[in-house]
């Protein structure tokens, strides 16, 4: 429980302290996949409400396919954030520790995205100035993934529900491909981007779980739009079939 408490306030103040970019990351995809055949997907959504979903596919008993986007639509009356992000990415996978209980996997991708920003500013209640930022982005990552299932009980209205931790960390490289202000062309920004991120999955059937996800964002460049600080904070559910069985529950 103490390490849920750690994971909630990191979430908390990564949240709090976020600043404005650009780039908004989507939940990363983490599947835990165990062995050929088995399939994982999810669904997530974030307090600003950046909906995402995750598909992942074990073609073989080690190697493992990746898609996964996100879209947001933010409107309010000073700003209005809109986004939208695919990628897809293809890696290994393997168990090990005594009883087979311990994932390791390491996936690398590519993803494209587009942002578009709306700042109003506002003199008495009069509209004096709109500015329309558009950005198009390319995107690659690199992944590792890292989970144990043995299994930790919450209980919870008279039921025990097996609770599941998993790290993860990420490293982007995002690039614009077109940045426009207010339909004006203006240089280009990248950055290199770290993302550590911590999950919590509780399990409610052998196949379906609810997932808390939180995770930091760094930027290794100095930027003034491609900046970091958009964090991820978002609950959702994840679903794994075709995985190990019984004492070999996948996560």
């Amino acid at each position: 429980m103490s390490r849920l408490l750690t994971f909630l306030s990191f979430s908390l103040l990564t949240f709090l302290y976020s600043c404005s970019s650009v780039y908004m990351p989507n939940v990363p995809n983490t599947p835990m996949l165990t062995t050929k055949g088995e399939f994982s997907g999810g669904a997530h959504i974030s307090l600003k409400g950046n909906g995402n979903f995750n598909g992942a596919y074990a073609v073989s008993n080690h190697i493992g396919v990746l898609l996964s986007g996100a879209y947001m639509k933010y409107e309010r009356n000073r700003k209005d954030f809109e986004h939208q992000l695919i990628e897809a990415g293809a890696g290994y996978f393997d168990t090990f520790g005594p009883n087979k209980n311990r994932i390791i996997e390491v996936y690398a991708g590519i993803g494209s995205g587009k942002t578009l920003r709306t700042y109003r500013e506002f003199d008495s209640g009069v509209l004096v100035r709109t500015e329309l930022q558009k950005v198009d982005y390319s995107k690659t990552f690199l992944q590792v993934n890292y989970s144990s299932k043995k299994n930790k009980n919450l209980h919870l209205f008279g039921n025990d529900y097996p609770i599941n931790y998993g790290t993860a960390l990420r490293i982007s490289h995002v690039g614009m491909d077109a940045f426009l202000i207010d339909g004006i062309a203006r240089p280009k920004e990248d950055n290199i981007y770290l993302e550590p991120i911590f999950f919590t999955r509780m399990r409610l059937s052998d196949a379906v779980q609810l997932q808390y996800t939180s995770s930091g964002n760094f930027g290794l460049k100095n930027r003034k739009y491609m900046t970091a600080g958009n964090s991820i904070f978002s609950i959702g559910a994840v679903i794994n079939v075709g995985g190990m069985k019984k004492n070999k529950k996948p996560l």
